[in-house]
């Protein structure tokens, strides 16, 4: 009869591993795609890297070097982060000193000048126009964990420019944070420290693919095996 037909017992399971099978080589299949679009990112960041900085466009693509001319707003600034530098005298607690620049045509744009010391006092900024270098970086959203943003200390845990310009008492701001390239001061130096290459996004997809189709060939394999054990089963 065909309920005592061995093979009966291995349908369900049988199923079972079919469509898992499917489900892990669909996945591995999706970070391959996924590996193709992180390295088309990374080889546009790649040639803005190389790229020398060009005037503020119209509408400046991402990871593009810029330059722009203003001035400085005295006595508008903030810190941004909480990032912890390390320090022959031990671990110093600091963030990016965010400042408000005029552009020529009056638009408000915040500037990430680079890494100060929380307790350092901010270092004044020179009068007259100035001319600033660096890439454009998007609004981040709040994330789960980030800190209570205090406004009246000038402190802030997400880097969102409407949020910390109005706190700086600005009604409209650039949509997007100017952070600037340059070399790093000299050490003990109380300067902010501005970065030093672009952002560089990880690219872990081939090993996470590879680890989607192992997963799929281990299935089939421990059903071998228990098909085995399972139709040498009395």
């Amino acid at each position: 009869m065909l309920k005592n037909l061995p093979w009966r017992r291995l349908l369900a399971p049988g199923i079972a591993t079919f469509i898992c099978f499917w489900l892990l080589i669909a996945l591995g299949v999706w970070q391959i795609h996924r590996l193709a679009w992180k390295e088309a990112i990374l080889a546009s960041i790649h040639r803005a890297a190389i790229a020398p900085p060009v005037p503020l466009p119209a509408h400046p693509t991402p990871f593009e070097k810029i330059f722009l001319s203003g001035t400085w707003v005295p006595g508008k600034a903030a810190l941004y982060g909480d990032e912890v530098h390390d320090s022959p005298n031990g671990p110093i607690p600091g963030g990016e000193l965010i400042q408000a620049l005029r552009e020529d045509d009056g638009q408000i744009l915040l500037v990430d000048l680079g890494w100060v010391p929380q307790q350092a006092p901010q270092p004044a900024t020179p009068p007259g126009r100035v001319t600033v270098s660096g890439y454009l970086h998007d609004p981040i959203p709040p994330g789960w964990f980030a800190g209570a943003d205090n406004p009246a200390a000038g402190l802030y845990y997400t880097l969102d420019p409407a949020r910390i310009g109005a706190g700086l008492g600005f009604s409209q701001v650039a949509p997007y944070t100017l952070i600037v390239m340059g070399p790093l001061p000299p050490p003990g130096s109380a300067l902010p420290q501005p970065a030093q290459a672009l952002p560089s996004p990880p690219n872990n997809h081939y090993q996470y693919a590879l680890t989607w189709f192992g997963f799929a060939f281990v299935l089939v394999f421990q059903f071998i095996l228990f098909a085995r054990q399972r139709l040498l089963d009395p």
